[in-house]
């Protein structure tokens, strides 16, 4: 991926970071985009593993699918840094890494992760835990959050976005390049989503033109819903020459260009 900057780098992952908060994530999204920054030096590699996750004796599951890349590594072995190769995970998107590292902040050995209420301990309950090797791990964590100002994301997640036509509809990622883009609602077997903010990220024009949303002047069918105009995932990828890939383990949708897989 094209290097980004901090900033470039935090915006990315934001949308992703809040809706796993959303779904039930025990991980303040202070720690998690620290966390993402000193594990990986503010990069998205192709595999995606943003957290350092090693295989291990792990078993695949709803979001990782048993593949791995074996990068060069260190840890801290009775207080000396040891330089090794270790086989980490890989995954289908930065969303399916959170997921599965939600499971593996499930299990007994990170009750002190889960029950920590403030950024501080949380930090020192990963490494506690045994989360990581390093002795400044929870130290390094809390630099990060300091210096980016991250602490103001502890409270975003609740302001998903308003909506009352589909209040009671379940939540459906949207993935652009392993990322989070949109979230979409599940209705009547359909997953709408907000035409303008995504159709304008893949660089459509969008309007709303005789009581329905047009994108690049082609009218698709359409709900009003506080002033923003939905449209079908598919409707809208298709009109730009992409496809939407419905994953049913995960619920999510990945938007691919047409002529790939």
């Amino acid at each position: 991926m094209a290097s980004l900057t901090r900033t470039q780098f935090i915006g990315a992952l934001i949308p992703t970071v809040l809706q796993v908060r959303r779904e039930g994530s025990p991980i303040l999204p202070s720690v998690r985009l620290a966390q993402c920054i000193l594990e990986t030096g503010g990069t998205i590699h192709s595999w995606y593993n943003l957290g350092g996750i090693k295989v291990g004796s792990g078993v695949p599951n709803l979001y990782w699918h048993g593949e791995a890349v074996v990068k060069g590594t260190w840890e801290v072995v009775n207080g000396m840094q040891v330089s090794m190769n270790s086989a980490f995970r890989a995954y289908k998107s930065v969303y399916h890494f959170m997921k599965d590292q939600d499971l593996l902040f499930a299990t007994s050995r990170y009750v002190r992760v889960r029950a920590a209420v403030t950024p501080e301990q949380q930090a020192v309950a990963l490494y506690v835990s045994g989360y990581a090797t390093d002795p400044q791990y929870p130290n390094k964590i809390m630099a990060i959050i300091n210096q980016y100002l991250l602490k103001q994301y502890d409270t975003a997640f609740a302001s998903a976005p308003a909506t009352t036509l589909f209040r009671s509809s379940q939540t459906i990622p949207i993935l652009i390049d392993g990322l989070v883009a949109a979230v979409g609602y599940y209705d009547g077997g359909t997953t709408w989503v907000a035409a303008r903010k995504l159709g304008e990220m893949l660089g459509a024009e969008i309007d709303w033109v005789g009581g329905k949303v047009t994108v690049n002047g082609k009218g698709l069918d359409s709900r009003l819903d506080i002033s923003t105009g939905y449209v079908a995932v598919r409707d809208l990828a298709a009109a730009l020459n992409r496809k939407a890939v419905w994953e049913q383990a995960t619920q999510t949708v990945t938007l691919k260009s047409a002529d790939l897989p």
